[in-house]
């Protein structure tokens, strides 16, 4: 009875955003995103200057960096539930008030366990930033108009971890260590400043319970694979060790899978997947991410430790992927009219190999315009995936379910680029397996070795997106009429 009275409590729906309110809006998303993708990267540059600080061993700095991608990956799943029971509204102010206030409380840290608290909150801001703020870009604008909107939103997610170790080297060369975190407190409160001014305040159509089984079975089980995927390739936990952490979190993400089927408001709702588009959306988008989530990991380790670059010299290399992830903004829909989500998602996903395998050829001898133009070639290739890839997500959800399917999306993601890391710190290892006593000729052909597997396997990966239909996603790129046809969706649990 209870839970028929909570649905029976269902909040009026909010009146249509303005449209001043859907010009402000993108940029809104845009800065959190931001700043919380700056976030995950602009802290490893600094880590032995932070460490001396503190007065630790380097080693120990990694539970700093930790527990920051543990808080996102147990708090992202709630985030749906979170915004239908108080607002995005509120959730996502609170989200950026959260991330700001422990940016401060660590750049005033001097104590290695108060600064991985810290961070900790820290990570409670950033899971609900992403999905709140997709999920508020998904029902504020009609499906015709959001690829406009998500290819904006994305950029700052693509510029973010390919300038955050520029900037962090540049922090720590010249100012106080603490100004890593400090840089994110002018952008919080600009963030803080246009939530109240423009965000508008959706609420779910019904009151349902928190799944706390769900969570604590999922959280406690997709922590614990992030830990193990964090440590994996290093020297403190053995093989046996990592192995049994592996079984636990499976076992724990399998009780969950069994309690999802039978509980009536699961945590995520896996049904979801029985969406066709939804579901070649988020398995497509997770082994795409598994290639380019590494690639920011083994470029500057190319080019600094391998070629020689200074960390500024590198970030400057790297910096044409944000001018053309930019540049695509504007011709992005016209291209999905024309090809449709199949056909650019398949040689998208197809050209982003090839590039990445052309990233294996850089050595002493290569010119930089060569580095230069391939660099911004695979920019403006990975806008055009992520932003196909978020849209299409949401191209037969229906509306009620767009939380759910929000939460579970960013889940994914998270859990892909975690899985992009470990997979680039595998690939390296095998073909550099002693990194510290390597030459830097050693280093250049491991790196290359290791960019081959994961252009190669992003190759296969357009097996994925081959299943889609020529007219998937229509009502994204042909208008209202469409729109409209294509929206009386029916809900997942309905389609059994």
């Amino acid at each position: 009875m209870s839970e028929l009275a909570e649905q029976a409590d269902a909040p009026p729906p909010p009146a249509p955003p303005s449209p001043a309110t859907l010009r402000a809006l993108p940029l809104l998303v845009a800065v959190a995103f931001f700043m919380e993708s700056l976030d995950t990267t602009i802290l490893n540059t600094a880590v032995p200057t932070i460490s001396g600080a503190l007065g630790v061993a380097p080693l120990s700095m990694k539970a700093v960096l930790a527990s920051y991608t543990l808080s996102l990956a147990v708090f992202i799943p709630i985030s749906g539930w979170m915004a239908d029971r108080f607002g995005t509204r509120r959730v996502f102010a609170s989200a950026i008030g959260l991330f700001t206030l422990g940016s401060l409380l660590c750049g005033l840290c001097r104590d290695v366990h108060l600064l991985v608290a810290c961070r900790v909150l820290q990570g409670c801001g950033g899971a609900m930033m992403v999905p709140v703020g997709r999920l508020t870009i998904v029902k504020s604008f009609p499906k015709f108009e959001l690829i406009r909107a998500m290819s904006f939103v994305a950029i700052p997610a693509l510029v973010g971890p390919m300038i955050g170790p520029m900037t962090g080297g540049l922090i720590v060369a010249y100012l106080p260590w603490s100004y890593i975190f400090f840089v994110n407190l002018p952008i919080g409160i600009a963030g803080l400043v246009l939530v109240y001014l423009w965000l508008p305040d959706f609420r779910g159509g019904a009151r349902v319970p928190l799944d706390v089984e769900g969570m604590i079975l999922f959280g406690a089980g997709i922590a614990l694979l992030s830990y193990v995927l964090e440590v994996f390739g290093e020297h403190e936990l053995g093989g046996r060790e990592i192995l049994g952490l592996l079984a636990i979190s499976l076992a724990l993400l399998a009780g969950y899978g069994f309690h999802a089927a039978r509980t009536s408001f699961p945590l995520l709702e896996l049904s979801l997947m029985r969406v066709r588009t939804f579901a070649t959306s988020v398995v497509g988008s997770f082994f795409t991410r598994l290639a380019t989530g590494g690639v920011p990991f083994l470029l500057p380790l190319l080019y600094q430790v391998g070629l020689g670059f200074t960390p500024i010299q590198s970030g400057m290399l790297i910096l044409p992927q944000a001018l053309a992830a930019m540049g695509m903004k504007g011709v992005m829909r016209p291209i999905l009219k024309k090809l449709g989500y199949r056909g650019v998602l398949v040689s998208n996903t197809l050209l982003i190999g090839v590039v990445i395998c052309l990233f294996a050829t850089i050595g002493a001898a290569t010119p930089v315009w060569v580095i230069l133009l391939t660099a911004f070639a695979y920019g403006g290739l990975t806008s055009m995936q992520f932003t196909c890839m978020n849209t299409l997500a949401f191209a037969d959800v229906a509306d009620e379910h767009s939380s759910n399917a929000s939460a579970v999306a960013s889940t994914a993601q998270q859990l892909s680029l975690s899985f992009g890391v470990a997979a680039a710190g595998l690939a390296t290892a095998v073909f550099v397996p002693d990194r510290l006593h390597s030459s830097p000729g050693e280093i250049v052909d491991g790196v290359h070795g290791a960019l081959f597997v994961l252009g190669g396997f992003t190759i296969l990966s357009t097996v994925v997106f081959s299943k889609l239909r020529r007219d998937d996603g229509a009502n994204e790129t042909r208008g209202p009429s469409v729109a409209v046809k294509a929206g009386n969706v029916v809900p997942p649990r309905a389609e059994s």
